[in-house]
């Protein structure tokens, strides 16, 4: 994947930079597999914005994507290699051989004309999908099950990849794109590969208006709001007034743990900050 940039006849060329999008089908998408998608400008079913930030953007159709990948034993055929919208990852329009299509998430390397399957017997290759118990340790793996038969939930976005440390009886240890080691039951699925688009990280918006399109409204800095507005308004000049960071709902930032500790530690083998 390459990164393509611009002769800077104005200004925001300069630094803007967009995604090669040479590599995929250019193929409208599947109208089978398409939802419609409304935008609520972070607004709720009384109208109120209970998410600031929110809105406007272009507009959009959600692409139903196939995460269980429970058709075992069939070889699927890859039509074509897709944008999505909903996603920073590339998905990949699959063909069974019942004439039934599917998008998946199209891992790094995937071409249109390859084959990928999924089940315990199927081969260790890019776009497959196997049980945890059936991958060999030191594999790059994507879109990872949490509980056996729910669907993929880890590892979904643009350039990651998770690796399979080891088997611990009917649990397997794997490591995360954030460094933490978690156990995770040997039954669920993993895909092999690295997930498509890896520059994804690279590109640079260059302008004010590729934000907008992408459903982002400017956010103004708390310190800067009144006090009726934010907590850590009001003041003169640029004073903080000794006030802790925190969200504009009061929720604390600069190393307040959010997570429960009911379920930090229960499958946890390495935290993510090295501790």
């Amino acid at each position: 994947m390459a990164i393509k940039s611009f002769r800077p006849y104005t200004p925001p060329r300069r630094t803007m930079t967009v995604t090669d999008y040479s590599v995929l089908s250019g193929d409208k998408p599947e109208k089978s597999l398409l939802r419609p998608k409304s935008n609520n400008g972070g607004r709720n079913n009384l109208g109120r914005c209970t998410a600031k930030g929110r809105g406007g953007g272009n507009r959009q159709h959600y692409r139903i994507i196939d995460f269980r990948r429970r058709r075992d034993g069939e070889s699927a055929l890859v039509k074509s290699l897709q944008y999505d919208p909903n996603r920073s990852a590339f998905i990949a329009l699959i063909q069974y051989p019942d004439g039934k299509l599917n998008y998946i998430i199209a891992p790094d390397g995937l071409q249109v004309g390859q084959y990928v399957s999924s089940g315990p017997d199927s081969e260790i290759r890019a776009g497959n999908t196997l049980p945890l118990s059936k991958i060999p340790d030191g594999t790059q793996i994507h879109n990872i099950e949490l509980i056996p038969g729910q669907r993929g939930k880890l590892v979904r976005a643009a350039g990651t990849w998770a690796q399979l440390m080891a088997k611990e009886g009917k649990n397997a240890v794997i490591r995360l794109p954030s460094g933490e080691m978690r156990r995770v039951s040997a039954d669920c699925r993993a895909t092999i590969g690295r997930v498509s688009n890896t520059d994804h990280e690279n590109v640079s918006l260059g302008k004010a208006g590729r934000t907008r399109h992408l459903g982002h409204r400017p956010t103004v800095r708390g310190m800067h709001k009144n006090p009726v507005d934010h907590p850590m308004g009001g003041g003169e000049a640029k004073g903080k007034g000794g006030k802790q960071g925190m969200s504009a709902t009061g929720v604390l930032a600069k190393g307040f743990r959010t997570r429960r500790k009911s379920k930090a530690r229960t499958y946890l083998v390495k935290d993510r900050r090295g501790k």
